[in-house]
């Protein structure tokens, strides 16, 4: 049986943190003299009394939990965030159906830069606010999970990649997660704080700046401008996006050991180093076919090159360019980005930087294999032996994730959508971008598609943010057998 308790206690507790959080934006709504805060403060109560009603109570034997608790866990709290989400957009009446207030708290959760929103200047700052606030809330949340959850789900205890968290003991983890816990919030509030500090010097309001380093830190995307990045169109503005799209894509965990200046963690970490050289090679060919196919100058090259490769890659999805009318090959090279993503342990999406570097690693192993069939060749990061069964936990997941995109795919062209469209859509929704290419690409909006493309795209979003895994395995009557 599932310990529903322990499940209503930890779900009771996310409810009651989110019905804190939406405070935030009723304070923004006084704080501009807008109507808005009474949405958010009955939404508030609405979430935080709900919380406490299902919050349960544990006795010392109910303290424990096994992987089924923290599949529905995992998938809960998502679920929970989400649909609580929806309040401040029905009460305020910012949104035309619960179907799109459902996507714009999907795309805010998921960290996803979807908006089914077409006038995002008409609307209250509250609600600018709110959607930014939820994507720093997501990608906070992806973290935390990554460190309490994960390392009992052990399936999925790969994201981590080589954390210190996993193969602990049950009473060993607890103290060291609960550490870990407090360094990683501190690192990402005070990575948010940078970002806002270097964006407000170079001239970007408090407000604007304040929002879109909550959506920039949690790889979200979101703007509080119609035309994205765009309408802040100077170089030092991407610049300093581009920095910290990059450093959000950064495995959390690493960047602790920098700051405690273990530089030897970083110059040794495969991953890094893999995913530093895939953002330097597709820059420099980016830069390069904007300079020769589309007559862009060298430094305005590697500026709008490098914010839309690091961009896509740490699935963040800001856009400052209609990259769609730029050449063919480029536009390839951006689709090619939208399945990688950054490093484990980071707030980006996609399959992630860590499980390419493996199955590359593997693949070659099995390419040397052909010639030496008797030898033993293991597959090695960072001086470690990967186990086999996490390389095929690795390859199970790829062929997950190429099924779900294609499915996503036939779905969308079920709804006469054309191929390119109905691909990149569903890569974009799967890696938790926003933007694809066609009439969902940048500087575009998705008003335009039926409630029932909404509600699919939705659960694209959930799908992707949680890896599959957790949300197909609740889909399994398997999973409910004793």
């Amino acid at each position: 049986m599932l310990n529903f308790r322990i499940i209503s206690r930890i779900l009771g507790q996310v409810l009651i943190l989110e019905g804190i959080f939406m405070l935030l934006p009723g304070l923004v709504s006084l704080i501009y003299g807008e109507k808005a805060a009474s949405a958010f403060l009955f939404s508030a109560l609405i979430t935080i009394i709900s919380g406490a009603m299902v919050f349960s109570p544990l006795r010392n034997e109910e303290k424990l939990y096994g992987n089924r608790e923290g599949y529905v866990i995992l998938t809960g709290i998502w679920v929970l965030l989400i649909l609580f989400g929806t309040l401040p957009w029905i009460i305020g009446g910012k949104a035309w159906s619960f179907t799109d207030a459902l996507f714009e708290s999907a795309a805010g959760f998921t960290t996803t830069a979807a908006t089914a929103i077409d006038d995002l200047e008409a609307l209250p700052r509250g609600f600018l606010f709110w959607r930014s606030l939820t994507q720093w809330m997501g990608g906070l949340g992806i973290i935390l999970v990554a460190l309490s959850v994960l390392p009992v789900v052990k399936a999925v205890n790969v994201q981590l990649g080589g954390a210190e968290f996993s193969g602990q003991a049950q009473d060993k983890i607890q103290p060291r997660i609960v550490d870990a816990a407090k360094r990683m919030v501190s690192i990402y509030i005070v990575l948010t704080l940078a970002e806002i500090i270097f964006l407000v010097a170079g001239g970007l309001g408090v407000f604007d700046s304040v929002c879109h380093s909550l959506s920039t830190v949690s790889s979200g995307g979101f703007s509080t401008r119609n035309d994205g990045i765009s309408a802040f169109a100077t170089p030092y503005i991407k610049i300093v996006l581009t920095v910290f799209m990059f450093l959000s894509g950064t495995s959390i965990t690493l960047m602790y050991f920098v700051i405690k200046r273990n530089f030897r963690k970083l110059r040794e970490n495969s991953e890094f180093l893999f995913y530093s050289s895939v953002t330097f090679i597709f820059v420099i060919l980016v830069s390069l076919l904007l300079i020769v196919q589309n007559g862009f100058s060298t430094g305005k090259a590697l500026c709008e090159g490098s914010f839309e490769v690091v961009s896509m890659l740490t699935t963040t999805g800001y856009y400052s360019n209609d990259y769609t009318l730029w050449s063919p090959s480029v536009m390839i090279l951006l689709f090619i980005l939208m399945f990688s993503g950054a490093m484990s342990g980071s707030t980006s999406g996609g399959i992630k930087i860590i499980r390419l570097l493996l199955v590359t690693k593997n693949n070659r192993k099995e390419m040397r294999r052909l010639i030496h069939p008797n030898a033993y060749i293991p597959v090695r990061l960072d001086n470690h032996v990967v186990p086999g069964s996490i390389i095929h936990y690795l390859l199970i997941f790829i062929v997950i994730y190429t099924i779900t995109l294609c499915t996503g795919a036939l779905v969308l062209a079920i709804m006469d959508y054309d191929l390119m469209t109905s691909f990149s859509t569903s890569a974009s929704m799967l890696a938790n971008i926003g933007p694809g290419f066609g009439p969902f690409g940048p500087f575009e909006k998705y008003s335009t598609m039926a409630d029932p493309g909404k509600l699919f795209l939705s659960f694209m979003m959930l799908l992707g943010r949680l890896e599959l895994a957790s949300v197909l395995l609740l889909l399994t009557r398997g999973f409910y057998r004793q």
